[in-house]
């Protein structure tokens, strides 16, 4: 017997995939960079208070606060991500800003092409999905070797789609 869900088997995720930016310094550890600094900051601008730099000692709390914004500006960024699925009937890609502005774009599994850039030492330097001559670019700020990884499991969504029976 059958269940009458033919809608939701044909929309079930055949390969779901969440990119984004790797930051390698945890909030734990962007506070432990911070003390450090504040506190190397503080030892070097008092000897330059003690022999009669004073005013060197400012542009040392300058300091601290621009290395500050860079990493909130490098974090801001990390928000981004990327969301693919591939079901039987679509190819989805969401694209999400660090803002927030999500975008979204759609292809035909069927018909969609992973397009492979490497650079001559065989990393991957760019990634696209291709179909009808519409090109989209993936996982940009991915790493050479989780392009690779994604590419790998990807490609093999893709042909499982194009395995199943229409």
């Amino acid at each position: 017997m059958t269940s009458g869900n033919a809608a939701e088997t044909e929309d079930a995720p055949l390969f779901t995939a969440r990119l984004s930016p790797y930051r390698s310094l945890s909030p734990a550890g962007f506070n432990l960079l911070m003390m450090a600094i504040v506190g190397l900051s503080f030892f070097i601008g008092l000897a330059f208070w003690l022999i009669g730099a004073w005013p060197v000692v400012g542009f040392f709390g300058l300091d601290i606060l621009l290395i500050q914004f860079a990493f909130r500006v490098n974090y801001r960024a990390a928000r981004a991500f990327e969301e693919v699925e591939v079901t039987r009937s679509a190819l989805t890609i969401r694209k999400v800003s660090p803002s927030g502005r999500s975008r979204e774009f759609g292809f035909n599994p069927y018909w969609a092409r992973l397009e492979i850039d490497r650079q001559p030492d065989r990393l991957i330097s760019r990634l696209s999905i291709a179909s009808h001559g519409k090109r989209l670019d993936i996982g940009k700020f991915l790493a050479p070797n989780e392009r690779e990884s994604f590419a790998a499991a990807f490609s093999a969504a893709l042909a499982k789609v194009r395995a199943l029976p229409a």
